[in-house]
């Protein structure tokens, strides 16, 4: 299904991501944090969205596939804590990658971190070929890469026809 075949509701669910993904990232990017209604907004587009595409059993599906992410993540962040003593990963980051999993669903959520995390490499190395001095207690706001990796994912999965 391409932007020209996709039912048009679907299409302004995309595009209200979009405008909720940009949202977001620039208040991650200023303030550090992922605000809670922001991620209610992404988690309630998307459950709505599998809903309408797919129907009620699907949406109760996704909901579970989101609580699943949410508390795999969730222990990643406590563990990297136990062992490093150093937040890795914020708790908005948790919220927003169960919130994605209504996008994009269980199969999505690899090719998401795969993509947020080579985008902030990326943004790390030019920082650093700036000038920039960064060590590995540098905090850098997550949330944009997920954000991108999100849209990013949804568009491939839409493209490959997976969705």
């Amino acid at each position: 299904m391409t932007a020209d075949t996709a039912p048009p509701l679907l299409t302004e669910f995309f595009a209200a991501l979009c405008l909720l993904c940009g949202s977001l990232a620039l208040i991650d990017l200023r303030r550090g944090i992922i605000p809670d209604a922001l991620n209610l907004a992404v988690g309630g587009l998307g459950l709505a969205r599998t809903v309408v595409a797919s129907g009620a059993v699907a949406g109760v599906e996704a909901a579970a596939e989101a609580m699943i992410v949410g508390l795999i993540f969730w222990l990643f962040r406590r563990l990297y804590f136990t062992v490093r003593k150093v937040q890795g990963l914020g708790l908005g980051d948790v919220k927003f990658l169960a919130a994605a999993t209504l996008w994009v669903g269980l199969t999505g959520i690899p090719i998401l971190i795969l993509i947020a995390a080579l985008l902030a490499l990326i943004a790390v190395g030019g920082a650093q070929m700036a000038g920039q001095n960064l060590t590995r207690r540098t905090s850098l706001p997550f949330g944009p890469f997920l954000a991108l990796g999100l849209l990013s994912a949804v568009v491939a999965q839409q493209w490959l026809g997976l969705i």
